[in-house]
């Protein structure tokens, strides 16, 4: 089981349309990832940082996915799709990052 991470850096003048994101998005990512064997999708929003300061992120999603192998099948037969998908909800270039996970 790895976590890919999908982050949306914090920064001036950034867009992000939340609504499209919950309710195009990721329906869409789900759907085209189901034969990847993605298990869990959890969407978090960047609130604030410990003493009150401006979240580093904006948006964050965490997928749980059986393989890095299968996050990367993902990307070959669908990756263009997804990440095509960007410039409609936000302006900003996320970071994406495959995490094992070890508890």
């Amino acid at each position: 089981m790895v976590i890919v991470s999908v982050i949306y850096p914090a920064s001036e003048g950034a867009r992000f349309d939340v609504d499209y994101y919950l309710k195009t998005h990721i329906p869409m990512v789900r759907a085209l990832a189901k034969d990847s064997v993605l298990r869990e999708v959890k969407v978090l929003r960047g609130s604030s940082a410990p003493g009150g300061g401006a979240p580093a992120y904006s948006m964050m999603a965490l997928l749980s996915i059986d393989s890095a192998a299968a996050f990367e099948q993902l990307l070959e037969r669908h990756g263009a799709e997804i990440i095509g998908d960007i410039p409609n909800f936000t302006n900003v270039e996320p970071i994406i990052q495959i995490n094992d996970v070890l508890m």
